[in-house]
């Protein structure tokens, strides 16, 4: 077999790669290492004399792909270029370093492989760098762990201390009552218990007090057995079966009957019920997460409630405040809602406007956090901007803010006629004859304004 051709090699190109920061390598068809540049020596930790002695590259560069598939001369021999293709190499001293690898084929005049370049790059600062941006990452997490669990929002002094004790009330086996006004978040409070506990590979099964009648809740939290009433053509098992070793999350218990209450404090206190219509006992290992907006202890002096189901359920209370405690987090909020909808609706809104942010931080919430994400949602349905204007807001929202509006002495004068314009348009139903009347100017001049201001109802 003739000796392979030399790869040509020229002083002026040596003295080129030696400038390169990046290990440069060329290798023959026999594997013999036929030139390294001076960061390539550095590399390895060699001073490798111009002696004419070819080295076989396995010896002066122990890497963990020189004996497997991933060869990077046999893939060149297969006629594969590398890319980025991360090893390990190890110096002389032992140091294991990571790099990342890209080849090319060296060619002679006639176009046939004689070998193959590696350029070899030294990747521990980088690997270092992911490492402390882990790290950044990891800390912001951690501080946004202070403002949200489990996708709950809250900076609030209130919401911090509900936080506070969340994962310990999660870790426990204990009956929760969660009480607060419709629309703060009561089942996501749940939730959020049980996918911290030991349950959480469980089911979670909600069940609403307030949206069955009382046969029908029966039915639906013990089952039933066929024949058990007219239409019971199977038999059907409950919520309390169906959540055996989870949690079910009781929403509105104040609205059930008191024979219903009689039944669920049975299985509070023995893990037991029967199927309506049945005698046979069923056993289930659940935990009982409640929530109300009503005030129990005023149902239990008024005997609409059972003392002994409210003690029952009420072993670790957790009261949610309206969001007109905690105008503090509408900010936190907003952009919750603002990522969620940008998602949902494929839209791309930076923020709100400084007049909408401060519209919705002075408005009192009734609906609570429902309510906002109902207005956000509204507004993004209204914008086709980037940025949600004053007007895209609910009109009732809008007309809140106007007439609770304290002028300063550094309001525009335009600023002061716009809103003029439109609390006189609202306050007679669009009427422009009595708006006009109202704000004595004249109808033509109030439709000019409204057009001039894009005013919309």
């Amino acid at each position: 077999m003739a000796e392979p051709e030399a790869i040509p090699r020229s002083r002026g190109a040596e003295a080129i790669l030696d400038c390169i920061s990046d290990g440069v390598i060329t290798i023959d068809l026999q594997k013999r290492v036929t030139f390294l540049n001076r960061a390539m020596q550095t590399l390895l930790g060699y001073e490798v004399p111009d002696s004419g002695m070819l080295l076989a590259c396995d010896v002066l560069i122990q890497s963990n792909i020189c004996s497997s598939q991933d060869c990077v001369l046999e893939r060149a021999l297969r006629g594969e270029r590398v890319s980025n293709f991360e090893a390990i190499v190890r110096r002389r001293d032992g140091i294991q370093i990571p790099v990342s690898i890209n080849t090319d084929f060296l060619l002679d005049q006639e176009g046939k492989l004689v070998g193959l370049i590696e350029v070899i790059r030294d990747i521990s600062l980088v690997r270092e760098l992911t490492a402390k941006t882990a790290e950044v990452s990891e800390l912001k997490h951690r501080l946004e762990e202070h403002v949200q669990f489990d996708h709950i929002v809250g900076r609030s002094p209130l919401m911090q201390n509900i936080f506070a004790k969340l994962p310990a009330i999660a870790a426990s086996k204990s009956s929760v009552l969660i009480t607060g006004e419709s629309g703060t978040g009561k089942e996501l409070i749940a939730y959020a218990l049980h996918a911290h506990s030991s349950r959480r590979q469980g089911p979670f099964v909600v069940v609403n007090g307030s949206s069955l009648s009382e046969g029908v809740l029966e039915s639906e939290l013990f089952g039933h057995v066929k024949g058990a009433f007219t239409n019971a053509y199977v038999d059907k098992p409950g919520r309390f079966e169906i959540a055996n070793g989870g949690t079910i999350f009781l929403d509105e218990i104040g609205e059930m009957s008191l024979a219903t209450q009689v039944k669920l404090l049975g299985v509070l206190e023995r893990g037991r019920f029967e199927r309506v219509g049945s005698n046979d006992t069923i056993s289930v290992d659940v935990r009982i997460v409640a929530a109300t907006n009503r005030n129990l202890e005023e149902g239990v002096r008024e005997g609409r409630f059972r003392e002994d189901l409210y003690y029952r359920i009420r072993v670790i209370p957790i009261v949610l405040p309206p969001l007109r405690q905690r105008s503090d987090d509408i900010p936190l909020l907003v952009n919750h809602f603002r990522e969620k909808f940008n998602r949902e609706m494929g839209k791309q809104i930076a923020g709100l406007s400084p007049q909408s942010l401060m519209a919705l931080e002075q408005y009192s919430f009734p609906g609570n956090i429902r309510e906002l994400q109902n207005v956000m949602e509204h507004a993004f349905v209204c914008c086709e901007d980037h940025i949600i204007q004053f007007e895209h807001l609910p009109a009732d929202l809008q007309r809140h803010y106007l007439e609770h509006q304290e002028w300063s002495d550094t309001e525009t004068l335009q600023t002061v006629e716009r809103q003029a314009i439109f609390r006189a348009l609202d306050k007679s139903g669009w009427h422009f004859k009595e708006a006009s009347q109202q704000l004595g100017i004249g109808r033509s001049t109030l439709w000019r304004k409204v057009r001039q201001f894009g005013i919309k109802p």
